[in-house]
């Protein structure tokens, strides 16, 4: 029971307690750059959780194999293997969207969140919980990606997942249909990367109020 306990928070704390971005403030580059539009954000995010939950493996199962003066680069050695593996799946089955995050995939091999949780966890911990704080962490990382994504698509062009779901803006009111025959106008600003930080730091806010705990003194 304990062990099972011990898995599962490998998984659950970092959605809120020890969030990637949130608390450890790990990642926020991506945050800025691909969460303009919701799918981009959503493959970035599986992506990143691919990577760190099985690089956590490799690593976890060689931990007692590497010498410790060479382990960063075999960390960056194995994290770029699994990146580029991923970029060739995404260009052969999802190439629109590979284009949208262009190097932002190459990026991941620089990504402290997955470097972080090599040195932090991998290097100590046995295979199996390895595997499961890469998967919490991926999707603490994802996470905050999809609700970013999701309010600046929203509010940025009306749209989420390319559809229109605040109407269709014409070119008059009288040719607009939703909201924006009501003469709503999307907030372009949402568009801009700063505007991803201010997101990013209204989520952080309203965590923190929530659970009291997070608040450093």
């Amino acid at each position: 029971m304990a062990e099972k306990n011990s898995l599962k928070s490998l998984v659950v704390d970092p959605l809120n307690d020890n969030n990637p971005i949130t608390v450890q403030v790990l990642g926020i580059c991506s945050a800025l750059a691909i969460t303009v539009q919701l799918k981009p954000a959503i493959v970035m995010a599986l992506s990143v959780m691919v990577v760190t939950a099985f690089s956590n493996l490799i690593i976890s199962l060689l931990r007692n194999l590497i010498p410790n003066r060479i382990r960063i680069i075999v960390q960056l050695v194995v994290v770029a293997a699994l990146v580029i593996l991923v970029d060739q799946v995404l260009k052969a089955f999802a190439y629109d969207v590979s284009k949208q995050l262009s190097v932002f995939v190459g990026l991941i091999i620089t990504n402290c969140i997955v470097m972080g949780r090599l040195e932090a966890f991998a290097l100590a911990n046995p295979p199996g919980k390895s595997f499961m704080d890469g998967i919490g962490n991926g999707l603490g990382y994802g996470v905050i990606l999809v609700l970013v994504a999701f309010f600046r698509e929203l509010l940025g062009s009306g749209k989420l997942l390319g559809f229109e779901v605040l109407g269709h803006k014409g070119a008059t009111i009288a040719d607009s249909t939703g909201l924006y025959a009501m003469g709503y106008e999307n907030n372009g600003l949402m568009l801009l990367s700063p505007m991803a930080l201010i997101v990013v730091g209204l989520i952080i806010w309203a965590q923190r109020a929530k659970n009291r705990k997070l608040i450093e003194n």
